[in-house]
Parts: structure tokens; sequence; C-alpha cells
């Protein structure tokens, strides 16, 4: 059955499955090809009569994730021009404006999209949330860094898509003044960054980072892909003339450079950048209520698929330390705390704490109310409040662990989709105690358990237990600094 919505640009169809209204596919910029590429993100022109919102529409240019990857996180591929667009679930009648969360998808600034079936959004929506996935320039169509053209476009698009939101969700029951921002990995890193970020006060109030800290890189640090590209292309390291250049042949030599690299690995790749107009050098403390953590095992996705987790020698760990600029006391420390663990495992432990679980916990402990008595504060002037998980259970699926992006299947009760990381035996108890966090943290901003203090509260969802653990590994942490 079909059902219409309004939106500012037009009316659109959607569709009803059950108690679910689902609306996809929806433009919230103009295509940004043409007169609009490598510029920021163009007003929608308005449409006569309704528009169909009855399937996915196009995905942002990409390459899919090499092998073994590909497998594992398989990438969807619509073509077409128009990949600024975002989807909706909804309940099908609603009262009251229900509270409303928005996904911004990760990999890597260079993969990933809204119609991947993982992030179907039905589950948010019978529970009284309404979700909305949006996609977003990737590579170095919306992370390139050029002397003639904005920085951080695919974060600008993101900032377009939240004003959408805030202007059109009354129209689909989402109550614009309870909008959520929920990311992994990159879509992490891409909401660290809107939080400290003028063009997007206002447009979001609560945010959760899954597996993604706050990251960003100068502008010459930035460009560095970009002047690779260049020189494989033989072009001027320029918008202009990128433009000039055949898409698939851009998207060809951006795999040839950045295809192999990965967060844990390092390699060239994209990044945010501080350009002191969307992402300021000096951020205000983040002012509204997060939830934060990580994977036991993050280092798992890269490592052991591709077998670098065996590879990986006394010598090679050696050497890493070195280009890490990793303490010899640190590495001592974290193999007597594994004492027959291969070298591998112990520069992947390392690796995701330097990497990820150190810096999501800086950022915890930086908003305690007692260091930043006049920061860090809600719009309402109540102390912002942290809330900090790690998800522990670990998938069978070729010994990935608690590996990257396991948990968003759960996170979305959708294990159905995530059979490729947890496998077919996936437990659902533990998608119906973390996606209620999720949804209640979305509600009322309360998870369910202790937020951020002294004591270093972290919420562990595993199965068949999840409890609360004070300071887990803060020793290992603590010697980081």
């Amino acid at each position: 059955m079909d059902i219409i919505a309004a939106t500012r640009h037009g009316k659109v169809r959607g569709r009803v499955d059950g108690s679910i209204a689902s609306y996809l596919g929806i433009p919230y910029a103009a295509a940004p090809f043409g007169v609009h590429r490598f510029r920021a993100p163009a007003p929608v022109e308005p449409w006569e009569g309704i528009r169909d919102a009855l399937e996915f529409g196009p995905t942002a240019p990409q390459r899919p994730y090499r092998p073994p990857l590909d497998r594992l996180i398989p990438d969807v591929d619509i073509p077409g021009e128009e990949c600024l667009n975002l989807n909706v679930w909804a309940p099908r009648t609603v009262g009251e404006p229900l509270p409303v969360l928005v996904w911004i998808h990760g990999g890597s600034l260079r993969n990933g999209s809204a119609a991947m079936p993982l992030y179907d959004g039905r589950a948010f929506a019978r529970d009284g949330v309404v979700l909305v996935s949006i996609n977003y320039r990737l590579g170095v169509e919306g992370f390139g860094v050029f002397p003639d053209a904005p920085d951080n476009r695919g974060l600008l698009d993101q900032i377009a898509a939240l004003t959408w939101v805030r202007d059109n969700i009354a129209g689909f029951g989402g109550d614009p003044g309870r909008v959520t921002v929920c990311g992994e990995s990159a879509g992490a890193i891409s909401i660290a960054a809107l939080l400290t970020s003028p063009r997007a006060a206002g447009l979001f109030h609560r945010a959760i980072l899954q597996s993604g800290p706050p990251h960003t890189v100068t502008r010459d640090k930035g460009a560095r892909t970009v002047r690779a590209m260049a020189k494989a292309l033989r072009v001027p390291a320029t918008a202009e003339g990128f433009a000039g250049v055949d898409r698939e042949r851009l998207l060809d030599v951006q795999d040839e450079l950045v295809g192999r690299a990965d967060p844990v690995s390092g390699g060239p790749g994209f990044h945010i950048v501080v350009d002191d107009d969307v992402v300021p050098a000096d951020p205000p403390p983040p002012s509204v209520d997060l939830l934060l953590g990580c994977n036991r095992e993050e280092y798992r996705l890269w490592f052991v698929p591709s077998g670098a987790v065996e590879r990986v020698s006394r010598l090679t760990l050696r050497l890493a330390l070195l280009k890490f600029r990793i303490p010899g006391r640190v590495a001592r420390l974290y193999r007597a705390g594994r004492p027959d663990a291969r070298p591998g495992v112990i520069l992947g432990e390392m690796a995701t704490d330097l990497l990820l679980r150190g810096p999501l916990n800086r950022l915890a402990d930086s908003r305690l109310t007692d260091s930043r008595p006049s920061g860090s504060r809600t719009a309402d002037s109540r102390p912002a409040r942290t809330f900090f998980y790690e998800f522990a259970w670990r998938s069978p699926v070729l010994e990935l662990g608690a590996c990257h992006a396991l948990e968003i299947g759960f996170v979305f009760d959708n294990l159905r989709h995530g059979e490729a990381l947890s496998g077919p035996d996936a437990p659902q108890p533990l998608a119906d105690v973390m996606h209620r966090a999720w949804v209640d943290f979305t509600t009322s901003g309360d998870p369910g358990w202790t937020a951020w203090d002294t004591r270093r509260p972290v919420r562990v969802f595993d199965h068949p237990g999840t409890s609360t653990v004070l300071a887990p590994r803060q020793e290992e942490l603590r010697a980081w600094l």
C-alpha cells in the first residue's frame, strides 16, 4: 500500500509494510555533478505532483572493497547522479511527534551507502523512532582537498541532510527538536567533527559514536592523496583538472592508491580537514549527550581475513613499534598481559587502543563536569552526559571475534542482514538488549547504565551476560598518556 508525505520541495510516495512506512531515495540536495561538481551542496529543485520514493536512490561513486572484505561488507552500487539522497522509516500512524535517529554510514570516507540492507530502519520505526539514513559524497569527490573547491564537501553534504531533517521530518511524524545523530567508523568520525562545527549547531541534540573517534588533519596532509592522484592522472591537482577526467578513470586511480589502506595498518586515504569554516582549529567542547564506544577486537576485521595476524613476526612488530613511535614500556605491558599471544595479536590490540579505545576514553574524560565546569552542557544548562560501551561478543566467522562493524546488526536488530560478519546463529537476546539501549538513548538520553564519571563505567555487551564494568584495562590505556 502507498502512503504520501509532504516535504518543502514536493510530495513523495512511500510504501507501507504492516505498521511501518518507508520512503526511499528522497533527494536532499542537487546532484553533485555538472556545474555542482566539487562544489558545496546546492538546493534541490522543487517538483510538481508526487515523486515516487519506493526504491533506494543512486549511491555515491566508489569501487567495492577489495577481497576478502568484499565478502564480509558487501557494497551496494546503484548508478545515477542524484546520490545526495536519504531514506526514512517511520510508524504508519503517529500521534505525538517521535524522536529521530539519523544514521551516517562508515567506510573510510570512500565506501558505503545508506542502501545497504544492514541499515534497514524498520526495527527503530517499530519501537517508536523515526530512522533516517543518508548518502554523502565519498573519496576524492567528497573529501579531496583542492585549492579551488570547498573543503570537507562530504561533511557539508551531511549538514545539508541534517538541515533537511530539521525542515521536513515533522511531515513524517518526527520531532525536529529531538534528533540524534548516529554513525559507525567514518560515520562516527564525521559526527565527532559535526559536534564542533558551527555549521551544524542546533541541527541535532544527542550523538552516538560507534568505533570512530575525533580525527582531523591539516589541509596540507589532507591534500597528499589528491597530489598523488594528480601525478598518476597527469593533471593539475585542482578541482578543475580533476573535473576533466572520466569518472571511471578517476575511481580506478583512487582505488589503486587507497584501496589497500585500512584504519589500523594505515596508508593513503581521505580525511576530514581543519578548515576554520566547517571544522574549526580550536573547537568548543560538545554540548550534547554522547553515547560512544568500540568493539573489543576491532583490528580483527583487517588482520584476520587478510592473514596479517599470522604473518606479523617479532621483527615486524618491532618495526611497527618504531613506525608508530610506541614506547617499549607499552609493548612490554601488552606482552605481559597476553603471554601466549602471537605478535600479530599484540600489534592489533595496541593498534585498537592507540586509534580507537584510547581517543574515545580521552573524549569521555574531557567531558567530565569537574574538569570543564563551564563547558559540555546541554541547551537547558544540564551538564552533558557521556555513556561508554564495549561490544564483546565474538563472531565465529573466520575467527573474526569482536571485530570492527560486528555490532551494527545488533544495533539495528537486523541480524539476518549481518550474517556475513556474525554467522547465522548470532544471539537475538543480545540484539534485543543493544537495540533497546540505542532506542532509549535516542528517546530519553539515557541508555540504561551509569553515565561516565571518575570511576569510568563501561557497559559491556556480551552474551549470555551484559554488565557494567568499572575502568576496564585502565593500566594499558594509561600507558599511552
